[in-house]
C-alpha cells in the first residue's frame, strides 16, 4: 500500500491517536510501539478482531494476559490469530479484559473439542505399527528426566535391542525409567485375551516380554511393575512428550491409533494421561 493509504490506517491512527478509544497507555512512544504490535497481528489470516479490541481496552499486551494466565505468550499470540482457548481460558480472558465470553468468541457456542484442534496434539498415526521406528527412537533418546511406559506387555519394544539398550543408557544417565506392565495372572490380561481372540497368547507375550526386560532392573533407576488395570490405552511418555496408543474392543494394540501430546504448555489431554499413568504405578507391585 502507498505511504498516504499506510498511514491512514485505523491501527496506526490510534498509535498516533489514542484519545479515538479513550485509553491512557503510557508515553506517545509507548501508544506507537504498542499500535504496531498489533498492526503485526494483520499477518494472520483470521484475526479475533473482538479480542483484540478488548485488549485494546484493556490495555493489555500479550505479556500481560499470558502472564496472568501463566501461559507462554506465542499462545496468547495464537489467540489472536484465531485459535479458540480451551473453556477455561476463556472464561479467565473474559474475566481479564472485562468482557462477555459470548463477545470474544461467539462461534465457540458448541463442545470445544469438535470444533478446534488442540494446540498439545501433534501427529496422529492410524496404526501403531504405522509409527515408524525412528521416532521412537526419538521419543526415548530425548528424555533428560523421565521415561514411562504403561503397556500390558509392550512386546515390540522389549524385541527391539536398540531400545533396551537407549533405556539401559538413560537410567545410567539419572534418568528415572518406569515401567509398568500387565500381570500375567491378572483376569483383565485373560479378558484382553478373549478380546482379541488369542487367548493365552496374552500372558504368554507378557512373560515373554519380562524375560528380556528383566535385565533392565539391574541398572540404576529403572524400575519394573506389574498391574492388574483395565488398560483402555497404552502411554509411552519421555519428560512432556507422549505417545498414546488407543485400545479398541477385539483389535490389537499395533492396529490401534497412536497419536502425539506435548505436555510443555500444561496441556489438559496431556495432563489427563500423565495422571492415569500416576494412579496405574500407584496401584502396582513391583516385579519380584
Amino acid at each position: 500500500m502507498g505511504s498516504r493509504s499506510w498511514q491512514c490506517h485505523p491501527l496506526v491512527r490510534l498509535a498516533q491517536e489514542p484519545e479515538l478509544l479513550n485509553i491512557d497507555l503510557g508515553t506517545s512512544r509507548d501508544v506507537f510501539w504498542y499500535g504496531l504490535s498489533v498492526l503485526a497481528i494483520l499477518g494472520g489470516a483470521m484475526v479475533n478482531e473482538p479480542l483484540r479490541q478488548a485488549l485494546l481496552r484493556a490495555r493489555l499486551r500479550e505479556d500481560d494476559v499470558a502472564a496472568q494466565l501463566g501461559v507462554d505468550p506465542k499462545t496468547v499470540r495464537r489467540w489472536l490469530n484465531g485459535r479458540v482457548p480451551y473453556r477455561h481460558n476463556r472464561a479467565a480472558i473474559a474475566e481479564v479484559v472485562g468482557a462477555d465470553e459470548a463477545d470474544l468468541w461467539p462461534e465457540a457456542g458448541g463442545p470445544l473439542a469438535a470444533r478446534t484442534r488442540p494446540e498439545e496434539l501433534g501427529t496422529v498415526y492410524p496404526h501403531r505399527w504405522a509409527v515408524p521406528r525412528e521416532v521412537w527412537v526419538r521419543l526415548f533418546g530425548s528424555a533428560e528426566r523421565e521415561i514411562a511406559i504403561l503397556a500390558y506387555s509392550a512386546l515390540f519394544l522389549a524385541e527391539d535391542t536398540g531400545i533396551l539398550r537407549i533405556l539401559a543408557d538413560k537410567g545410567r544417565a539419572g534418568v528415572a525409567v518406569r515401567m509398568a506392565l500387565g500381570d500375567p495372572d491378572g483376569p483383565h490380561v485373560a479378558e484382553r485375551g478373549e478380546e482379541e481372540g488369542i487367548g493365552d497368547a496374552m500372558p504368554a507375550k507378557i512373560r515373554n516380554a519380562l524375560t528380556l526386560y528383566r535385565p533392565l532392573t539391574a541398572v540404576e533407576n529403572i524400575e519394573i511393575r506389574l498391574h492388574r488395570t483395565v488398560l483402555y490405552n497404552s502411554i509411552y511418555r519421555a519428560d512432556d512428550q507422549l505417545l498414546v496408543n488407543q485400545h479398541t474392543y477385539g483389535i490389537p494394540a499395533a492396529q490401534a491409533p497412536v497419536f502425539c501430546l506435548s505436555g510443555t504448555d500444561g496441556g489438559e489431554m496431556a495432563l489427563l494421561y500423565l495422571d492415569s499413568f500416576e494412579r496405574v504405578w500407584a496401584s502396582a507391585t513391583s516385579l519380584g
